[in-house]
Order: C-alpha cells, then structure tokens, then sequence
C-alpha cells in the first residue's frame, strides 16, 4: 500500500523533497518500509504546519531545518532509516502531545463562557491525573456502554416494527415460506457503543433443501469468498415453479437483489407506515431511494405530539438463508454489481468466537472491542474503521496473547493500537476465519495516512484518543 496519496500543500520548498522522497522510496526500503516511511513523513509534516501556524515565516523555516537535519542524520540502511524514523517521529509526537497535555491541566484566567462550563474543565483535568487503566475504565461507562433503559427502549421498538411486519407478510402473502423474523446484530449481542441507535430485522427465507444448494464463493464464476450463490437443483425432476422463490430466479440462481426489491415493494412501499406510527405513538417511515431495507422511528415530543429532537432508531430489514453454520444475506450494497451473490455474514462466527474466549478465561476481549470501536465511532479520523476489523484484530491477538484480564486491559489496548498500526503499514487485516478476505481493502490512501497518523499519537499519548 502506497502512503504518499496527494497531499495538496506540496507546491515548493520541503513538500517536494518528503513527495519525491516518497515516490522513490517502495524502491529503496520495499513495501513496509515505504509506507512506514509514508506515515513518518507526514507526521513530520503536519507537526510543523502546525507549528507554522503559531509562528512568522523565519521560526517556520527554523523548524524546518531542525526537523530536517535530524532526518538527515538517520543512516541509508532501510532498518536504520526505520529505527531512525520512528524515534524522530516518537520525539516530535511525544513532544507534541505533551504541550497539547500541559495546555490542558494549566489553569488560565476564567473567562465567561469557561465559568459557565466547570463540568468541562473538571473532566479534561481528570483525564489528566487518571492512569490508562482507569482512563479506559471511564471511558467504557461513559461512551462504550450503553444505559441498560436505552437499550430495553431500542429493543421495544424494534420488536414491535418486527410483530407489525410480520403481521403483514402473513395476511397479504401467506404463501410467502418465511421463518419467524427476530432481532440481531450488535444491539442484541450488547455489542452497540456510544448510543442505541440502529437495530436489525432478520427475515429468514425457508428454502426446500432438495430443490436449492448453496455454493461457496471460491467455488463460482465470482470466486469471491464472501459472495456465495443459490443455485436452482433438481430442474429435471422438480420443474421451476414448485418452489414460491422461482419467481425470483436469475439465469439459474436465486437473486439476492430481486429478493431486496421484493421486499421493498411488499413491506415499506405497502404498508400504511402513518396508521403504525399511530400505534406505537411515534413517527415510523421507511428510508427509500438506498440499496438497502431501512426504517428510521422518531420519538414523537409529549407535549406538541410532533417529531422529536431525538436521536432517531434505525431498523434495518435483513434477508438470510440458513444452512448449518452459514448464514447468508442479501445485501446489495456489499455484493454489487453481481445481482446473484449473496454475502457470507462472518458476524455470528465472530461474535461466537469471542463470547467463547471471553466464558473461557473471564477475559475482557467484548470489552476491549467496545471501548476500540467507541474510539473509532467517535474520532473523525478513525470512523472508517468499522466493527469487522477491529473484532478480527482482537480475534489474532488473542492466538498469541492469553492474559485478558481486566488487569491487563491497559496492556491489551495499547497492545491493540500498535497491532493496528501494522496492519495499516501492510495495507491488509486478514479475516480469522477467511484469510483471503481483507478487511481493509475499503480504505482509500488519505483514510490510511489520516488513521497512520492518528494511531501514532497514540503510541506514546493514548489519551488524545479519549478527549
């Protein structure tokens, strides 16, 4: 992976030595030096744009130089330009953080608008004076966890959509062969941080198993190993039409994405959304126009009886084949442009994994997992790293590292950031359970580079991930 991307302030002068430097350097130091080079090098640079910004062109070109010559110094060898780096960069984001630290705990002249916010000011000297382990225990029952009453509230509603629906799809399609639908993912698996807002509605499709089979995907024209197809067996014996989902059919194969439209004509095109919103007193629309099957609920205000300011609940409407342990999904989003694929959900096998780990030891790998996607849900630079990798991650790591005890969550979290920073460097975090998947191949150069450089603050201030 390439880190060099465009970093539009590279026009003259030091911007285009480190873009030069850059270009050339997957030859000289291969693919991990250069992008461990990548990360260095911008971390360089925008800790002195943001010393130039505080000081007049002459301190700028200083800065310049000093930072520069320290480079300069690092010998040829690719190790020692890697050892090198690093303790340049360590130094200047040490010192950098430092200063961001002090500026924090120092008491200026109260202004105003500081008086008005004392709870504020109390919480960034706190973050101040706590250890990591308390940091992170803090940071858990804050952010990470949600208020058990939030999450009863989230569940309620969706339950209720979920009995509505089913309602539904009985009375206006009884012929349809569908399992009973029931909630999953994260706000069940009590995986959701930060807020209980999204849920999702799983709709099981009964499948006769002498006219359907399942293929993996390594095993289609896709060879993708997450975009599995379901084939149309037995024609000769059973000709098409014996089974309600032949309709659905696409040059031999069940389509997930006809399977979606279905349901999107049949369920939030059809039913009477106001007459429900009614029911359960709050506004229920569906959310039309994406690929997917999504129902946003507003709470409505008690005292006017209209939309409230609340954060709204989204319900998303899922699709799923069962076979054994394989659990597949039709979501278009994930398997377009192939109109057949359906997507292999390693959730359940993940989410297993760890409750197992966790039962096993009393370890604390959910709880590390909550407060890294916490982290990462709520620092712009980290956003787009989602639940899947960081699971995996925790689910590598614990093959080599078996003391997860609440101990040694500090241990794990900064043990965790540094694996992370690895992974970024490699350009691939390879699924537990499908190493031919690579769960960051979504990410575009500048995320990479804007992560990079967040992760290695981090290194030596873990704090500035919890501000």
């Amino acid at each position: 992976m390439n880190f060099q991307g465009s970093r539009r302030r590279g026009e003259d002068g030091i911007a285009m030595v480190i873009d030069f430097l850059l270009s050339n350097a997957r030859l000289v130091l291969g693919v991990g030096g250069a992008a461990l080079l990548g990360i260095a090098t911008l971390a360089v640079k925008r800790l002195i744009e943001r010393a130039g910004r505080a000081a007049d062109d002459e301190k700028v070109e200083q800065k310049m130089a000093e930072s520069w010559e320290e480079l300069s110094l690092v010998s040829a060898s690719p190790t020692l330009i890697k050892r090198g780096i690093e303790g340049v960069v360590m130094k200047h984001v040490a010192k950098a953080t430092r200063q961001q630290k002090a500026d924090l705990c120092q008491q200026p002249q109260m202004s105003s608008l500081e008086v008005s916010k004392p709870e504020s000011k109390s919480k960034r000297l706190q973050l101040c004076v706590l250890s990591l382990q308390e940091r992170l225990q803090q940071y858990y029952n804050t952010r990470a966890a949600l208020a058990p009453h939030e999450v009863q509230r989230a569940q309620s509603l969706a339950l209720d959509i979920c009995t509505e629906i089913q309602g539904f799809m009985h009375s206006r399609h009884p012929d349809m062969p569908l399992g009973e639908m029931s909630l999953g993912g994260s706000l069940l698996d009590d995986l959701q941080v930060v807020s209980a807002d999204h849920a999702c509605l799983l709709v099981p499709l009964k499948l006769e198993a002498s006219l359907w089979s399942l293929i993996p995907g390594e095993q289609t024209l896709l060879t993708h190993p997450l975009h599995w197809m379901v084939r149309r067996v037995n024609v000769e014996y059973f000709p098409k039409g014996r089974s309600y989902w032949d309709r659905y059919l696409v040059g031999g194969y069940l389509s997930a994405e006809a399977v979606v439209s279905m349901f999107n004509k049949a369920v939030m095109e059809t039913i009477n959304w106001p007459s429900i919103s009614s029911t359960m007193d709050c506004l229920v629309r569906p959310v039309l126009g994406g690929p997917d099957l999504r129902l946003e609920i507003r709470p409505r205000d008690e005292k006017e009886g209209a939309e409230s300011s609340d954060q709204p609940l989204f319900i998303s409407m899922l699709p799923l084949l069962r076979q054994g342990d394989v659990a597949l999904t039709a979501q278009p989003e994930l398997t377009s442009p192939w109109v057949n694929a359906w997507h292999l959900s390693l959730y359940p096998w993940e989410t297993q994994r760890l409750a197992q780990l966790d039962a096993a030891d009393d370890g604390y790998r959910r709880h590390t997992l909550k407060i890294l996607k916490a982290v990462c849900r709520l620092n712009p630079a980290l956003r787009p790293l989602k639940a899947a990798p960081l699971a995996n991650l925790i689910l590598h790591l614990s093959d080599s590292e078996s003391d997860w005890s609440e101990i040694s969550l500090d241990v794990r979290f900064q043990q965790c950031i540094t694996e992370l920073i690895g992974y970024l460097e490699q350009g691939a975090l390879h699924s537990y359970f499908k190493p031919a998947v690579n769960l960051l191949s979504g990410l575009s150069e500048d995320q990479v580079d804007q992560m990079g450089f967040m992760l290695y603050c981090a290194v030596s201030e873990p704090e500035i991930l919890f501000i």
